[in-house]
């Protein structure tokens, strides 16, 4: 287990995990997200192929449209 920050909050992640599976972890598989991983903006179509490495600090933004 890793002990990482998603928006100022921490929480435990399995190790070997990716920015995709904390995505499906927190419910937002579906929503279109920005992730930050320790400062750097990280692409969605990189979610896949970034591990997430102890003690990160995860921000995430969920798009939202409307007016």
């Amino acid at each position: 287990m890793k002990t990482i920050k998603v928006n100022g909050l921490s929480r435990a992640v399995e190790d070997g995990w990716n920015l995709q599976q904390l995505r499906q972890d927190l419910g937002l598989a579906e929503k279109p997200v920005v992730m930050e991983l320790n400062r750097q903006a990280i692409s969605p179509h990189q979610f896949v192929d970034t591990l997430i490495p102890d003690h990160a600090e995860i921000e995430v933004i969920v798009l939202a449209a409307g007016g």
